[in-house]
This record gives structure tokens, sequence and C-alpha cells, in this order.
């Protein structure tokens, strides 16, 4: 009997296994493809000479030449103002959440917020901030408009992130921060957020990337320009997404390959990112070990 129990335990869990396998493959396995192909189809432009110090002025999109300056300049700079301003409110928010706003009215409130604006569509978010900045205010169409837009986008996710972060940081390091009769913000500024940090990181990390590929802001608020510009406030600017946009509206092999190359330059800016994110967390890990 107890054989006969053991085999069908056995098999059982050899079957889950297999299905939970199964499924794993089957969620990575577009993953996989689609990097292969984007590293296929993206090298060819990122083999051509000036890709990265040059920009598309004055170069005939329907030849080989030309490059993605441009474009990698106006996506960090989107990248650094989205940071700026949506890193702080939602570490804060979700501080505030954890720390502070146990059952009140507050923080139910702005956690109910919060769940409908992860949840709002980005042309929703676009069309909002177009209203606002361009009909109401009366201010022209600039990368800090987008940003603007891109903002409404990635603060949800770091406040979720990181307000998940923070819930797993255990209790008794408060307690025992306390107990030495430190004040509850130096516990969070000096026990909490560092150990929380690298999860923190990457669920930045995360929301920029999404941030960072989104179109539909830059197609309202951010006409493409072929030319370098590096003032967020004044002209057009191109990014990555837009000039990926730009590209495939050329029928010539060469707009294609440079959206290609767009795509890839995009997805190795991404990785790079969150590399420097969980090697910063790392060693900080380390040297606090130490």
């Amino acid at each position: 009997m107890s054989a006969g129990l053991s085999w069908r335990r056995k098999a059982a869990d050899l079957v889950a296994r297999v299905c939970v396998t199964a499924c794993a493959a089957i969620a990575v396995a577009p993953l996989v493809w689609l990097l292969a192909v984007v590293v296929r189809e993206g090298s060819r432009a990122l083999a051509w000479r000036g890709w990265f110090s040059h920009s598309m002025y004055a170069v005939d999109s329907s030849e080989v030449g030309g490059g993605a300056y441009h474009a990698v300049a106006g996506t960090l700079i989107l990248g650094a103002i989205c940071s700026l301003v949506a890193v702080p409110l939602g570490v804060l928010t979700a501080v505030y959440l954890v720390e502070y706003g146990q059952r009140s009215r507050l923080a139910a409130a702005t956690t109910f917020l919060v769940d409908i604006l992860a949840g709002v569509p980005s042309i929703v978010a676009t069309l909002f901030v177009f209203v606002l900045w361009v009909l109401v205010i009366g201010l022209p169409t600039s990368a800090f408009a987008a940003a603007a837009a891109l903002v409404l986008l990635m603060v949800p996710l770091v406040v979720r992130s990181t307000e998940e972060m923070l819930r797993v940081v255990p209790g008794d390091l408060r307690e025992a921060s306390y107990a030495l009769g430190i004040t509850k913000a130096r516990t969070i500024l000096r026990v909490v957020l560092p150990v929380a940090r690298t999860g923190i990181a990457t669920g930045v990390m995360l929301a920029l990337a999404r941030a960072l590929g989104e179109s539909a802001p830059l197609l309202v608020l951010l006409p493409y320009s072929s030319a370098i510009n590096f003032d967020p406030f004044e002209g057009n600017m191109a990014s990555l997404p837009s000039f990926m946009l730009d590209q495939q509206l050329i029928s010539a092999q060469a707009g294609v390959d440079r959206m290609w190359g767009a795509a890839l330059t995009l997805i190795v800016m991404i990785a790079v990112l969150l590399a420097l994110a969980m090697l910063a967390g790392g060693r900080s890990r380390q040297q606090k070990g130490r």
C-alpha cells in the first residue's frame, strides 16, 4: 500500500514538474525569439561607422549612412527628466503607504488612485498632458511635456515595486532600531531603504524601461527631429522610439536597418542601466557586510 502511494506521489510530482517546466519554456521562448531577431537584424546598423556619433541631419534616409546619436541623446534626456521626477515621488509615496499611512483614509485613497493610474493607457495620459500643457497653459510641445506624460506612466510602477520591497524588510530590524532610540525617520533612511535598495533600483529600472519604450507621448507631444537638440523645453527632439517610427516609413533597406538598429540600441541601453543598478546594489550589500 505504501509503495503504491509512493509511486503515485512520484508520478504526480513528475507531472507537475514537467508542466511547470513546459509553461516556463513557453513563456521564455517568445522573448528569446524576439531578442534573436532584433540582434540579427539590428547588428547591421550598429556596425555602421558613426552609428553612435552621427545624427540623421542632412542624410538621405534611403541611403546607408547617418546614425542614432540624436535619438540616443534624446532618449537619455527623457529618461533623466522622468527619473528626477518619478523616482523621488514614487519612493516617498511608497514610504508613506508602508511606514506612516497604515489604515488611514489618505493612504487608502492614495492606493486607489495609484491603482487607477497604473491601468491608464499611455494615450490617455498623453492627451491629459496635451490639454493641460498646450491648450490650457498655452506652452508649446517639447521634451519636457512628453516627459510629464511618461512620468504619469512611471510613477505607479515605482510606487508598487518600492512598496513591495519595503514590506519585505523584516520588522525586527525596525524594532531593533527603535530600541536603540533611533527615530522612525532615521530608521527608514538608514535601515529600511538600504535593505530594500536593490529591489527598489530594479523596480525603478523596469519602470524606466517602460517609459522609454512608449511612443504615444512622443507622437503627440514631441515631434521628431533629425537634428540634435539638447534643450528639453524648446524645439523638436528625437528619441529611439520616434526614430524607429520615422525609419519604418522608409521603404529602402537602409531605413529598415536603422529601425532594427534603434530597437537593438534601446534594448542594450535598458540592459546596461539594469545591470548597473543591480551592480550598485550588490556592492552596497558587500560594503555593509564588511
